[in-house]
C-alpha cells in the first residue's frame, strides 16, 4: 500500500517539509524550466524552490521554442531576462550582478539533461548568462554532484537572489526545508536494515504477490488518454515538436466523460491521421489548446488527481506549456513496480492478468479505445486492493 503524500510538496507525509517553507518575496521574477525526467525525482528541489517563491513559476518541459507562457515571461519590457547557467560569456554575478529588475531563467535537471535542453532551445542558448562560483560546498548530501563548485537548484538560487537584490541573509531561509528534507532521507536510509544478499530472495521461497497500491487514491482520479499531431525528429530542416490534437478523460467518482480536439498549428504530420484514428475534419473543427484547457481543468474534480498510461500526455501539456496544477500518476509505472519487469501497452497488461479487452471505447479514435484499456486496467487494481468501488466510465 502507498504512502500517503502532501499534495503541496508531493512528499511522503512522513517527509513533507512544508511547514519549514518560507514566502520570501522577491523583485527577481523567477523561471524554473524542468526536464520532464526531473520531475518524478523525489529529491529534487525546484519545486520547493518555487513554494519559497511566489515570484516565480515552474514549468515543466524540453521544447520551449513556442511556448506562450515562455514568450509572456521572456517578453516583460521591465524585466531582461537572463540565463543562470555557465558558459561562453557569462559574467559572475556575484561580483557583478546586472543593473534592474530582471527575470531570471532556471533549468532544473542533471548537468547533462540541461546542456540537451539548452541545445535544443536556441531561444534560451540566446540569452545572456549569469554565472557563479559557490562561496561553500552545497549541502547536498543526499545527491551525488559532478564536482565541488556544483550546488542543488535551490542553493543556487539562494545565492543568485542574494546577489541580485543585494541582500543574501533574506534568502537564507529557504534553506530549512532543504536541510530538514537532506536529514530525514539520511535518517530513513540509516533505519533501513541491510540490504539483501546480491543472490535475492532465498532459492525455493515463494515469490508473493505484491497488492497493486491503488486504495481510496481513486477517489477523485481522472483517467486521460492524448494523441498528437507527431512529426518525426529531423537533423535537419523545421523541427516540429509533438503537439496535442486529442484529449479524452474519463471521471472515476461519476463515469463523467470529457473529450476535446485540439485544432493543430503546425501542418499534419503525415502519419497523424492513420496513427491517431481521427479524420481531417475533427481536427479542423477543434479548439484551441487555451479552450481545452479551460474546459479541461473546470472537469477535473477539486483536489483531484490525474492518471495516465504512461507520461506522454502530460508531455503534450508541457510541450503545449501548460502546466497542471494537480497531481498527476504514472499507471504504467505503477504496474511495473508490481511487476518487477517491463509490461508494455495497457492492453498487453490486461492480456498478462488474463483479463478481457473492453469492448466500447470511451470516445474517438485510438485514445478512446486506449483510454477503456487503462480503465480496465485501473479497476482490476482497485479490486485487487480489495478497496471501495470506484464507478466504470462507460461510452457516452
Amino acid at each position: 500500500m502507498p504512502r500517503a503524500s502532501c499534495l503541496r510538496c508531493r512528499r511522503p507525509e512522513g517527509f513533507c517539509f512544508c511547514a519549514d517553507v518560507p514566502v520570501i518575496a522577491s523583485q527577481t521574477r523567477v523561471i524554473l524550466l524542468q526536464h520532464p525526467r526531473e520531475r518524478d525525482v523525489a529529491i529534487g528541489t525546484a519545486r520547493m524552490a518555487s513554494l519559497c517563491l511566489p515570484n516565480s513559476e515552474l514549468l515543466v518541459g524540453f521544447d520551449w521554442e513556442r511556448s506562450a507562457t515562455l514568450d509572456r515571461a521572456l517578453s516583460d519590457p521591465a524585466r531582461r531576462a537572463v540565463l543562470l547557467y555557465p558558459g561562453e560569456g557569462a559574467s559572475n554575478v556575484l561580483d557583478a550582478p546586472p543593473e534592474g529588475p530582471v527575470t531570471l531563467v532556471v533549468v532544473d535537471g542533471t548537468w547533462s539533461l540541461t546542456k540537451k535542453l539548452i541545445k535544443h532551445n536556441p531561444r534560451l542558448a540566446a540569452l545572456p548568462r549569469v554565472a557563479f562560483r559557490p562561496p561553500n560546498p552545497s549541502e547536498y548530501r543526499i545527491r551525488r554532484e559532478p564536482g565541488v563548485d556544483c550546488v542543488s537548484t535551490l542553493e543556487a538560487l539562494v545565492h543568485v537572489l542574494g546577489a541580485l537584490e543585494g541582500d543574501a541573509a533574506r534568502f537564507r531561509p529557504m534553506l530549512a526545508p532543504f536541510r530538514t528534507m537532506i536529514d530525514r532521507q539520511i535518517a530513513c536510509e540509516a533505519a533501513r536494515p541491510s540490504p539483501r544478499s546480491r543472490f535475492g530472495r532465498t532459492p525455493g521461497a515463494p515469490r508473493p504477490e505484491p497488492a497493486p497500491p491503488l486504495t481510496k487514491a481513486t477517489q477523485g482520479l481522472v483517467l486521460v488518454a492524448a494523441e498528437a499531431n507527431a512529426w518525426p525528429s529531423r537533423k535537419e530542416g523545421p523541427q516540429h515538436p509533438h503537439e496535442l490534437v486529442h484529449w479524452v478523460a474519463c471521471r472515476l467518482d461519476d463515469g463523467a466523460v470529457f473529450e476535446r480536439f485540439v485544432r493543430p498549428r503546425a501542418p499534419l504530420a503525415p502519419a497523424t491521421l492513420s496513427q491517431t484514428e481521427l479524420t481531417e475534419a475533427q481536427l479542423d473543427q477543434g479548439v484551441t489548446v487555451e479552450a481545452f484547457w479551460q474546459a479541461f481543468m473546470a472537469f477535473v474534480p477539486p483536489g483531484g488527481t490525474l492518471a495516465s498510461w504512461g507520461d506522454y500526455p502530460s508531455t503534450l501539456l508541457a510541450n503545449a506549456g501548460l502546466t497542471s496544477p494537480t497531481p498527476w500518476r504514472d499507471l504504467r509505472k505503477l504496474c511495473r513496480t508490481i511487476e518487477k519487469d517491463k509490461v508494455g501497452t495497457a492492453a498487453a497488461y490486461l492480456a498478462r492478468k488474463g483479463l478481457d479487452a473492453p469492448q466500447a471505447p470511451i470516445g474517438h479514435g485510438r485514445s478512446g479505445r486506449r483510454l477503456a484499456e487503462v480503465n480496465a486496467v485501473t479497476a482490476w487494481l482497485s479490486r485487487a486492493a480489495d478497496v471501495d468501488s470506484v464507478h466504470i466510465a462507460r461510452p457516452q
